[in-house]
């Protein structure tokens, strides 16, 4: 019988593929026989990655890249055409967020910092359909491949503090759905465009936020975990079998969805 969410010789490309999250998909995506691209900027952190993939049977390549530069893109995707043939899915979770594009407890919408707000919309929404217009390329001449952009608990609830993230993840949501149709429309049903939105997981970005230097909870981090019905925060891992599922065959009449992983913090209501 047919394993639907089969992706042995599959090949992911994943940007921010050196972050906590991006890490911790490529190496189970690898275990499950992907070949996988892992697209970042801190070369030490990839390099390590992709040697620890490979030391453990897997198949991984990992290239430097800017997702606001689309030079450097499509130089990386001469290198992956070179080194696989062809793309099969691209994970887009490359993002980020500013301290200035943030308002503080105690400070106002009067001191966001109108460049910091333009470069955090820049770096997750641009830095997402940049990517996407170099990789779909191969897709559409292969007449499939799947796409899954990284949405957030920030594009379903105003929060508090991440006004420029928040507004930028909206976006992703919103460009998900628009490209499904697109995508289908004019290059068929085997292409599709889904988007995950995880819940509170630590991360290097939102550890300062969330946790005090000793470790425990801010009152930010105990706001969320008392959000949260499953009383925690996210593994990493908790997130690769849905990822899985969205570029497997499993998934095949799946597109324009934006699959929640939360914990329930998205339906918890008081």
């Amino acid at each position: 019988m047919k394993n639907l969410f089969d992706i042995k010789d599959r090949v992911v490309v994943i940007t921010g593929g050196t972050g906590v999250l991006g890490k911790a998909i490529a190496a189970h995506l690898a275990e499950e026989g992907a070949k996988v691209v892992i697209l970042g900027r801190k070369a030490e952190v990839g390099n390590a990655l992709a040697a620890e993939i490979k030391a453990k049977g897997g198949e991984a390549l990992f290239l430097t890249t800017d997702v606001m530069d689309r030079n450097k893109l499509e130089q990386n995707l001469a290198d992956i055409l070179k080194a696989y043939g062809r793309v099969d899915a691209l994970l887009n979770a490359a993002g980020g967020n500013m301290p200035g594009a943030t308002i503080g407890p105690d400070g106002t919408f009067f001191d966001l910092k109108i460049e910091e707000f333009q470069r955090v919309l820049e770096l997750n929404l641009t830095g997402t359909v940049l990517p996407t217009q170099v990789f779909l390329k191969p897709m559409v001449e292969q007449k499939k491949g799947a796409i899954v952009n990284f949405s957030s608990m920030a594009a379903f609830r105003p929060m508090t503090r991440v006004a420029g993230y928040a507004a930028a993840k909206a976006g992703i949501s919103n460009y998900t759905a628009f490209m499904a149709t697109e995508v289908a429309k004019k290059f068929g049903e085997g292409i599709r465009v889904n988007a995950i939105a995880p819940g509170f997981f630590l991360t290097e970005q939102n550890r300062t936020l969330l946790t005090n230097a000793d470790g425990s909870w801010t009152q930010r981090g105990q706001d969320v975990i008392r959000q949260t019905p499953f009383g925690r925060m996210g593994r990493p891992e908790e997130l690769c079998g849905t990822i899985q599922y969205l570029i497997s065959d499993a998934s095949s009449f799946v597109t324009g969805t934006v699959a929640v992983v939360d914990g329930g913090f998205n339906v918890f209501a008081m």
